[in-house]
């Protein structure tokens, strides 16, 4: 079998920062899956589920409330457990979406209050949620923005 893209990212010199994992074009339409890198891989301790659980309610909730919302097809972690895929229609570059990426970060600092979709009847796992350690990683990924790492170094 052909190895997938996201398996040719030499994961050991992968930084926390905003890439484009790949896109996917149709006659129609283009999608740009992009990588939200919140920690380094295979050198940072993964994030803990919980506050994963939480940015992706946040995120999410954020995302399809902005402006951007008919652009968002998905927002939600990786398995791997250190970062997040934001898939966007078009064909689209990490500097272009960067205001909207920092947007939801800064949403996510400064939300207070009940967890959108912390329900029994609205998520599989309402009560696993961390706002506290949520912001932790946030905070620190926003640092990791303002430092434009955009490209995967190879």
């Amino acid at each position: 079998m052909e190895k997938i893209e996201s398996f040719r990212v030499d994961h050991t010199k992968l930084l926390p920062g905003l890439y484009v994992s790949r896109k996917d074009k149709t006659e129609r339409a283009t999608v740009t899956t992009f990588d939200l890198r919140f920690t380094a891989p295979n050198r940072e301790p993964v994030m803990e589920t919980a506050a994963i659980h939480t940015i992706e309610h946040l995120g999410a909730t954020y995302l399809r409330n902005s402006p951007a919302k008919s652009e968002v097809v998905y927002f939600g972690p990786m398995g791997c457990r250190t970062g997040f895929y934001l898939l966007m229609f078009g064909d689209r570059t990490p500097e272009e979406i960067f205001p909207l990426v920092r947007a939801m970060c800064e949403f996510i600092l400064s939300y207070e209050g009940e967890i959108p979709g912390a329900k029994p009847e609205e998520c599989g796992n309402y009560s696993e949620q961390d706002p506290v350690t949520a912001k932790v990683y946030t905070a620190r990924y926003l640092e990791a923005l303002r430092k434009k790492r955009f490209e995967y170094s190879q």
